[in-house]
């Protein structure tokens, strides 16, 4: 239960934050505005897999932790390397600094659960 209420802290977060961050300010930086929808979006997709149990609900949680594992890697580099184009934070920025690096711990705890409980696994 604790890994479903982390990843769903964060997509009611990172959903509110982009929200409001496109609502008011699209236009000031829409590459990071739109990356932190697509992380809100990963999050939200997440939390609903990991809530079920059902082998497909694993498979969908597994590529959702996948891509948020290589979305915060990935972006989290980049904006180190291109920070002219990210002049606002989004969730993963220098990899998830403004939320304690938890966006970069997160889903490596996330790929740990989800491999220990493997459908068809005996605990």
């Amino acid at each position: 239960m604790l890994i479903i209420t982390a990843y769903g802290v964060f997509a009611v977060s990172s959903f509110a934050r982009a929200l409001y961050q496109i609502l008011t300010d699209f236009s000031t930086s829409p590459v990071s505005y739109l990356l932190s929808a697509f992380a809100a979006a990963v999050y939200i997709l997440a939390t609903l897999a990991l809530a079920r149990t059902t082998p497909v609900a694993w498979a969908v949680a597994l590529v959702a932790v996948l891509i948020e594992m290589a979305g915060v890697l990935g972006v989290g580099l980049w904006t180190y390397l291109d920070p002219e184009l990210f002049n606002r934070a989004t969730v993963w920025s220098h990899f998830g600094e403004g939320y304690g690096y938890i966006p970069l711990i997160l889903p490596f705890i996330g790929l740990f659960w989800l491999l220990r409980h493997r459908p068809g696994r005996e605990a």
